[in-house]
């Protein structure tokens, strides 16, 4: 996930291929000759300012193309751009390339990047991505709760292919983030009824949007006027709804599926015998973490600081991570990525990271002093995503080390579980992690953790955190960007902002009808999906 966003993975070898793919699915008239991908129901409609999860994400980054994009390695390139200048990373002068289109047809413009900025920032357009415009001079005026300006004052269209961005402060790392979702344009038509735009939504991406039967599959097909660096090596992509990933496996083993992207437990010990040459294992730039919103009875203030340090230390990481994943999972070490680029192994306070019952029993002892624990700690997971013998594995982990009941809570789809934890409702303790946007620590950490950001899932406010994460943005070299946030981390870790459990080894697979790779972020390349 981004809920799912140059890393130092190695890159996947793709074949040379030709451009006619017949991995075909007779499931749909609208997209015979489409590769069958792994799906699940997204969140919401298909709008690039209000996609936070992995399943509308996957779609939106075929649909859109934005001013640059990440290539597999987390390599970026300038997409529509034709040049993004700055001489102080504060001020920015941005000319797009001549004669794009959206599909309806109609041209993509500087204005279109300005007003879907503009739409996305604005509070009263409730945008769950808003928060990625916060660096943008005007964004507070627009962003406020009763807000009395329409558009970001950082933002000027000085011409049909040039507009200006002025941020509040000078940033390492927006230039980076340009091919983020947030950042993508919006066509006119757009503006008229954004809800059923977002149901039948028009881009100016590699593909175009075919069709859209909820909880079943998503078609798209290559859009022809597409003229950015990834063209679709495939007739189309079916974007198909899986409520397990047993199920789901059992189709690519049968070749009624092209490609999944997350093996399931049950699979790990054999899906490398199963598969051979069709399976992938590969460092990515995702995580698992347990979080817990303030509101949980016994998680706030300083009692919940004391129990989220005790769970952490109940959790056999290692031990879970081979019995359960088979080495596909390694331990955290951090509240990002080890593939990312700056990261720490060895941050101050990472021993609470690490198995140590008796510890963990002490600490466990100084949150009752405070106040009794009663109930049973309960950890939701959705059980159409693989999640449940991990999270099972983790509460019988900390049940055995605390001695208190401990339990998964099962819920049928991840949106049903994401629209409880957006909503803030949840009531107990859940899975969730994050899956990078574009290759930067600065991008998981602001997106999680910045007490602004409408994806903060946990509602994790420190000011001192907020002003470290500004510091490492305005920091005029990345290492001295690197060292500020290993401060930043420090006290994400004194704070025990959440929990975290595992950074992915991704087990992927393929059919024998193409070949395909994994990219930087775990999802599959999928513009490069090629005949076998």
């Amino acid at each position: 996930m981004r809920f799912r966003k140059v890393t130092a993975i190695a890159a996947t070898a793709f074949l040379a291929v030709g451009l006619g793919l017949s991995a075909c699915s007779t499931e749909s008239d609208d997209c015979p000759d489409c590769v069958t991908t792994f799906a699940g129901e997204p969140q919401h409609p298909l709008l690039p300012s209000n996609t936070n999860e992995n399943m509308g994400g996957r779609v939106v980054d075929r649909l859109w193309a934005g001013l640059r994009y990440y290539d597999a390695d987390g390599g970026v390139h300038d997409e529509v751009a034709e040049s993004i200048t700055t001489t102080d990373q504060k001020n920015f002068t941005v000319t797009i390339k001549p004669d794009w289109k959206f599909t309806d047809g109609s041209a993509v413009t500087a204005k279109s990047f300005v007003d879907a900025w503009n739409y996305g920032a604005l509070s009263t357009n409730a945008q769950v991505q808003s928060y990625a415009f916060g660096q943008i001079a005007g964004f507070d005026e627009v962003s406020a709760e009763n807000p009395t300006v329409q558009t970001m004052s950082g933002l000027k269209v000085t011409g049909d292919r040039t507009f200006t961005i002025e941020l509040k402060e000078p940033s390492i790392d927006f230039a980076l983030g340009l091919g983020y979702a947030p950042f993508y344009p919006l066509p006119e038509a757009a503006f008229k009824d954004m809800k059923a735009f977002g149901e039948n939504p028009i881009g100016n991406g590699p593909y175009k949007f075919v069709k859209w039967d909820h909880n079943t599959a998503i078609d798209l097909v290559p859009n022809p006027d597409y003229k950015g660096g990834r063209p679709a090596k495939n007739k189309g992509l079916r974007f198909k709804m899986y409520q397990s990933l047993e199920t789901a496996y059992a189709d690519l083993l049968a070749g009624n599926l092209d490609t999944l992207d997350t093996i399931p437990d049950n699979a790990l010990s054999t899906y490398k015998q199963d598969l051979g040459d069709r399976a992938i294992t590969k460092a990515t730039a995702q995580n698992a973490h347990i979080g817990i919103q303030p509101t949980t009875a016994h998680f706030a203030g300083a009692e919940g600081v004391l129990r989220r340090k005790a769970i952490s230390m109940s959790i056999n990481r290692e031990q879970i991570a081979q019995n359960i994943f088979h080495g596909t999972r390694v331990p955290a070490r951090d509240f990002t990525s080890r593939t990312l680029p700056g990261f720490v192994d060895n941050l101050p306070g990472t021993e609470a990271l690490t198995y140590n019952p008796e510890e963990a029993k002490r600490v466990w002892a100084q949150a009752d002093a405070i106040a009794p624990w009663s109930g049973t700690f309960e950890i939701a997971y959705n059980a159409d995503g693989g999640h449940q013998a991990w999270i099972e594995a983790v509460a019988h982990s900390i049940e055995n080390t605390l001695g208190i009941t401990a339990t998964g809570s099962s819920y049928p789809t991840f949106k049903q579980i994401r629209d409880e934890i957006s909503g803030k409702t949840i009531g107990k303790a859940f899975r969730y992690g994050w899956q990078g946007d574009y290759p930067s620590m600065l991008q998981f950490l602001t997106a999680q953790y910045i007490s602004t950001s409408e994806t903060n899932d946990i509602g994790y406010n420190n000011p001192e955190f907020d002003r470290l994460i500004a510091a490492a943005q305005g920091a005029p070299t990345l290492e001295e960007s690197y060292k500020i946030i290993a401060q930043a981390q420090t006290l994400l870790l004194a704070d025990m902002a959440d929990v975290p459990v595992f950074d992915y080894i991704a087990a992927a697979g393929f059919s024998a009808k193409v070949r395909a790779g994994l990219a930087w972020n775990g999802l599959f390349d999928y513009e490069n999906i090629a005949p076998a």
